[in-house]
């Protein structure tokens, strides 16, 4: 009956996107291929640095936000969820790693012991007023970014927690919630969860915006025989020297053959057992990287994103599967996955502006670490008396 129907299609010369994708759930099940890590030097030099990048971006955001010049760190510590530091770092301890960028004062408390407080310096107040600008002239972009990402999921929503781990990724401000959200009231709604948690709701559905960058690009990157076939291929780049066995090889020429389904399409009937549908997750985390200002993220922002993607269980091992569309690094003791294609060595292929304005506060970062070991700074008595807080 298949063999018939797919006669009659090739005769009338043509098969529409449901009927190929059909013939080949049929036809292609999920192939057991195991490919090995192998560590790339390059890719993990693009994720080293971006832990302490985020914190201190993210601190000097709340300083900066302030009505006083110089925060007390019990609050700053209020803050701490956000940050992504490691439960042993104190927080104290992690800002005066830099202090070109923190300048430490104390106020006493009520019982007259000092409390460590900590202010802004000069150079990173006027990155960080480069950058407001930049969010403030790009506000329409950061919107997309964000209605882009609640059209990933099945019901125009997402938990605000989960939101909360992507935001630094996505480029939306620290308080996101209130400054920025709220300017787009014709876009996005707070809507209660069933399990009492708040979530952000997407309103309107914007066919525009449903491209993916795969699509977007494919006058530049695809045959045009599998443009008109709907069976887009995504870029693949390994690590030097990796080496994939012929049955490896022929199952990714296979694989990257078979249809693509848009990350913004329903794909409800795609059966999960199948490279049909792994093409599909594949394509949904190709499309949210791209949603990234770096073209990274690491691997548990995303553990939240299942059900809300319409995903199979252990959707996470498509990165292990796919190490020539993704690098898993395992710097900074966790995993961050990294879009290979955005990257051209050690440079990102397109900078964002806020990419760039982070690269200034990192190169400030660097540059503070490096004065503080050559003893420049030196460790005050009353940040003695404070150092354990």
């Amino acid at each position: 009956m298949f063999r018939s129907l797919f006669s009659s299609a090739r005769n009338y010369g043509f098969l529409d996107s449901v009927q190929q994708g059909y013939i080949y759930l049929q036809k292609f099940s999920l192939v057991n291929i195991k490919l090995k890590w192998v560590k790339d030097r390059t890719m993990d030099s693009v994720v080293v640095g971006k832990r302490d990048l985020k914190a201190a971006g993210i601190l000097v955001s709340v300083i900066y936000s302030s009505s006083e010049d110089y925060v007390p760190i019990y609050r700053l510590s209020r803050h701490r969820g956000q940050l992504g530091l490691p439960d042993e770092i104190k927080l104290a301890v992690f800002i005066r790693r830099y202090p070109n960028v923190f300048v430490e004062s104390y106020s006493l408390d009520s019982g007259g012991s000092p409390v460590p407080c900590f202010g802004l310096s000069s150079e990173a107040m006027k990155i960080h007023r480069e950058e407001v600008d930049i969010l403030r002239e790009n506000s329409l972009e950061f919107r997309d970014r964000l209605c882009k990402l609640l059209m990933l999921t099945r019901d125009w929503m997402l938990p605000l927690q989960t939101i909360d781990q992507l935001k630094w990724d996505l480029g939306l401000p620290y308080d996101y919630q209130d400054s920025f959200v709220m300017n787009h009231p014709e876009k996005f709604s707070f809507v209660r969860l069933p399990d009492v948690r708040v979530g952000l709701k997407l309103l309107f559905w914007d066919d525009k915006l449903a491209v993916s960058e795969l699509e977007k690009n494919a006058s530049l990157q695809q045959q045009v025989e599998d443009i008109k076939n709907g069976t887009l291929a995504f870029p693949v780049s390994f690590t030097r020297g990796f080496g994939m066995k012929r049955k490896s090889m022929e199952w990714l020429r296979e694989w990257q053959k078979l249809p693509y389904t848009s990350p913004y399409a329903d794909a409800s009937h795609l059966d999960i057992r199948t490279d049909v549908s792994e093409k599909r997750v594949v394509g949904v985390f190709h499309e949210l990287l791209h949603l990234t200002l770096h073209k990274q993220t690491e691997r548990k922002n995303v553990s939240n994103l299942r059900r809300p993607l319409a995903l199979p269980q252990k959707f996470t091992k498509a990165f292990e599967r796919h190490p020539g569309i993704f690098y898993i690094s395992k710097k900074n003791d966790t995993q961050t996955v990294v879009l290979r294609e955005a990257y051209n060595g050690g440079e990102l292929v397109q900078k964002h502006p806020l990419v760039k304005i982070r690269e200034e506060l990192a190169n400030l970062l660097k540059k503070g670490l490096l004065d503080r070991s050559r003893g420049v700074y030196k460790k005050s008595i009353d940040a003695n008396l404070v150092e354990e807080i």
